[in-house]
């Protein structure tokens, strides 16, 4: 039976990205610099006005098992896309990129396959607009044993937390993965997912979790307090915190010391995929090995590689760039 490197869970979205300025985001009611869900039809509005479109296969999780991926080790992804023109593209998209997508198209529904409307400004920052669509309805019936039970690492997306069955899927997929040896962990998403589900998040990840990773923002939702509060209290919970701080770098708890890994400022062309990278670096460190020093350089590379063009997945060769910094 396959034995993967990285398993990822979480809502597999169409990326439709292209470039708007702030007068075009203004005048069709685009909040900037966030992102927000939207319905079907405001959806379609938005599509509509796209101009020299970029269409990619997205959704966090997946981006960053695809950036684990390209620097050559077995991947799997789990979630749901219907069988439609944009499903059919993701999927094919996916197993194009020497991932394996666990779950074929499904051929009935009424929701459609998710996506992501990113309207990049000129100064990078983006502003996306999702559609969950069906990816909202991954169930533990979409989770197979075979793969999460051989999963080394098995990597969670916050945002499937906000359904019931999403949360018993996790749980069920984070234990099969522990069971058969390997360790589990999430992204937390969004603070507000933290917020509409703060006891459940935390439950997760005292009793079923091995590491969590989130910005300085979303680790002191947890808490509801200040940062550095917060990553203290969630490292007694969890043996390895990961927390992302913009310009600030990057502080990990973890193996009984703290790293505080400072970044490079580089000026984004388009922020998309900063932090699914930066889980990319580092979760392909983690599961090779590397301490934590060396997972967050990788981690900070990933992450200023992305910002650099447009687009959530890394456009060349990142295993070079590690081995030009001597981290392999």
């Amino acid at each position: 039976m396959k034995t993967y490197q990285l398993v990822g869970i979480g809502n597999a979205v169409v990326d439709v990205i292209t470039h708007a300025d702030d007068n075009f985001l203004d005048l069709m009611g685009i909040e900037k610099g966030i992102m927000q869900l939207v319905p079907r039809d405001r959806s379609e509005t938005l599509y509509a006005a796209m101009q020299d479109r970029l269409q990619t296969p997205g959704g966090a999780v997946a981006n960053t098992v695809a950036g684990v991926g390209a620097l050559g080790l077995q991947t799997a992804f789990i979630g749901r896309v219907r069988d439609d023109a944009l499903g059919q593209f993701y999927a094919s998209a996916m197993t194009d990129n020497g991932i394996d997508f666990a779950n074929p198209p499904v051929a009935d529904g009424e929701d459609p396959t998710s996506r992501s409307m990113i309207f990049v400004a000129p100064d990078g920052e983006r502003s996306m607009n999702t559609y969950l669509g069906i990816s909202t309805g991954l169930t533990s019936a979409d989770v197979s044993p075979d793969v999460t039970a051989n999963a080394r690492i098995m990597f969670l997306e916050g945002y499937l937390f906000d359904h019931d069955a999403g949360k018993s899927a996790f749980r069920e997929a984070a234990r099969a993965t522990k069971a058969g040896g390997g360790i589990a962990g999430i992204a937390i998403s969004d603070p507000f997912c933290v917020e509409r589900h703060r006891d459940d998040f935390l439950s997760l990840i005292e009793n079923d979790l091995d590491y969590v990773i989130g910005n300085e923002h979303e680790i002191a939702s947890l808490f509801q307090t200040d940062f550095e509060t917060a990553l203290a209290k969630t490292a007694e919970i969890c043996p390895l915190v990961i927390a992302t701080r913009s310009k600030d770098g990057v502080s990990v708890v973890g193996d009984g010391k703290r790293v505080d890994m400072p970044v490079t400022q580089v000026t984004p062309v388009d922020a998309t995929g900063a932090g699914d990278q930066f889980a990319a670096g580092f979760l392909y460190g983690l599961a090779t090995g590397r301490d934590l020093e060396i997972c967050a350089k990788m981690g900070n590379l990933c992450a200023a590689e992305v910002i650099s063009h447009v687009g959530p997945r890394p456009q060349i060769d990142m295993m070079q760039v590690f081995k030009n910094e001597g981290l392999v």
